[in-house]
């Protein structure tokens, strides 16, 4: 019998049972949400984690707690929420970018799919702030969970304009690039200070948020040259994956800028090329006719003795200043 035909049993009278007992359906009490299930669904996070980054937010928080003193129970919170924010957030990047590594694997969703990677993010997001309901603010009226929802607004609007640009092949200026970037990688970087700050037991009051964004971008305009130039970047993501993910980086930015006439750098991107050769020849161009890899030091240059003065003015921090140092290196 179809379902629409089940027979309706008659409906009691005068208000008297039928001294029958009502028909259930067991599973509707039963039903409920396992360990086997929670760890099925978690496997793109937990793939994602099993390889090491750089690392560098998780020193950053130590560094910090030198100046902020952040009770170790609230500390430990933290870390596991930017930790979580952060891996999730790489999810979704290599979904939008197509990327094909990740810390020198294959990315999550070219094993896991698309949708299922998509849908752990997001339950990692949710995840965040389940754990951070565990801890509250030095002061009642610093809601901490107003502080996440304000920088995941920012790091989605700046991941936004990163993929506008990219989409529409529309070139930004240097000066919208750090706009993004302050959204987009910053993001992270101000929301661990940001919470460190609102469960500080030392220092309270002083704003670090400046010196964040500067490092932010250092770290950020870093990062876009060593795709174009460094090997380790080749290994661990692949040889100019910038390249051939169409993305308007610091040098390319600057490259382009710098004579609109020439579109030859704008139709390698719009390729998606993953040709040596097309590669080769981008960056020969980036080096040697438009010198955007010359500009780029000079900028990494300003922003590392900035960063340093900054440093120097809250009194110093060798955990921070060992950071620099990192990334100070030759490239």
């Amino acid at each position: 019998m179809a379902l629409n035909q089940a027979p309706t049993p008659a409906a009691p009278q005068n208000g008297q049972t039928t001294g029958r007992t009502a028909p259930t359906y067991e599973f509707c009490r039963t039903a409920q949400w396992s360990p086997e299930d929670e760890e099925r669904i978690l496997e793109p996070y937990k793939y994602i984690t099993s390889t090491s980054g750089k690392d560098i937010r998780t020193r950053m928080i130590n560094a910090f707690n030198l100046w902020l003193d952040v009770p170790e129970d609230k500390l430990a919170v933290i870390g596991r929420v930017i930790g979580m924010l952060h891996n999730a957030s790489l999810l979704i990047d290599d979904v939008e970018d197509d990327s094909q590594l990740r810390r020198g694997s294959p990315v999550a969703h070219k094993i896991y799919g698309i949708p299922q990677v998509i849908n752990t993010a997001n339950y990692v997001y949710f995840q965040a702030f389940a754990e951070l309901s565990r801890i509250k603010s030095s002061d009642p009226s610093t809601d901490l969970n107003s502080i996440v929802i304000e920088e995941l607004l920012n790091l989605h609007r700046g991941q936004g304009l990163d993929l506008l640009w990219r989409d529409a092949l529309e070139c930004p200026s240097e000066r919208d690039y750090i706009l993004m970037v302050n959204n987009k990688t910053g993001g992270l970087f101000q929301l661990a200070i940001r919470l460190m700050m609102a469960t500080a037991r030392r220092n309270i009051g002083l704003n670090y948020i400046p010196f964040v964004n500067d490092f932010g971008i250092f770290f950020q305009i870093r990062d876009d040259f060593c795709n174009l130039c460094a090997k380790d970047y080749a290994t661990n993501k692949g040889y100019a994956e910038d390249l051939t993910e169409g993305k308007f980086s610091f040098p390319i930015v600057h490259g382009v800028n710098s004579n609109r006439n020439d579109r030859s750098l704008l139709s390698i991107l719009q390729k998606r090329t993953t040709s040596p050769i097309l590669k080769d020849h981008a960056i020969a161009y980036l080096k040697n006719r438009t010198h955007s890899f010359e500009y780029t030091q000079r900028v990494l240059y300003k922003l590392e003795c900035q960063v340093r003065g900054e440093l120097e003015q809250l009194g110093g921090n060798p955990g921070l200043e060992a950071i620099v140092d990192l990334l100070s290196q030759p490239i």
